[in-house]
């Protein structure tokens, strides 16, 4: 059975030094199960200045058992509730699936240790987007590109940081502004902006969700 206790202190852990990490842990819903995690793209790599999405699910032995991570495919509402399309908000990496999101990484497998914390595990993450693993690939066609085509990798993976992983540059008040006007209320949208770093988009989805 999953030690919520655990989760809540890990939660708050991560609270108290979001502002220093950049990692950012927050329950779906009131189930603790469901947790979204995000991660700043680190300094120096083509995913720097993004902001990524990781769907959070843990299992029933947590936290004998490791947690469940992916990258999120985001869906984007514009204009409408009603209209919709998919667009990609995972990095593009050998370790990381274009496809679904799944990440290779051998703490989310047989490496896991109930001494690690949702925390460690993102920062292992993150480390990840430094440093590939291109022999071990989750994604063998990218995992070829970046061993025999690098540069093309890295003009490839930063546009697509660029064009789905950038969080909006409005002002708060302006997409504090544009999130009301889709019908959500003030006090929610300016709780739910704070929740997720500003970033306009994954507000959205959050909302949606809630």
């Amino acid at each position: 059975m999953i030690d919520f206790a655990r989760v809540q202190k890990e939660l708050q852990e991560c609270s108290r030094e979001k502002d220093s990490s950049g990692i950012r842990v927050s329950p779906k819903s009131d189930n603790l199960a469901r947790l979204t995690g995000i991660i700043p793209g680190p300094l120096g790599t083509p995913y720097e200045g993004g902001s990524f999405e990781i769907d959070i699910t843990l299992p029933d032995g947590y936290p004998f058992e490791p947690p469940k991570m992916k990258f999120v495919t985001k869906f984007r509402r514009w204009l409408t509730l009603e209209t919709s399309f998919c667009s990609i908000n995972h990095p593009r990496h050998p370790n990381i699936s274009s496809q679904s999101g799944a990440i290779c990484l051998d703490i989310l497998k047989d490496q896991w240790s109930p001494a690690l914390t949702l925390k460690t595990a993102l920062l292992s993450v993150q480390a990840l987007l430094s440093a590939p693993e291109p022999d071990d690939p989750q994604d063998a066609v990218v995992a070829q590109q970046y061993l025999r085509e690098y540069q093309t990798f890295v003009g490839t993976a930063r546009y697509w940081t660029e064009s789905f992983a950038k969080a909006s540059s409005l002002g708060v008040e302006e997409k504090v502004q544009r999130l009301v006007e889709m019908g959500f209320p003030d006090g929610l949208v300016r709780s739910t902006l704070e929740a997720v770093g500003g970033d306009e988009n994954l507000a959205l989805e959050k909302l949606l969700s809630s």
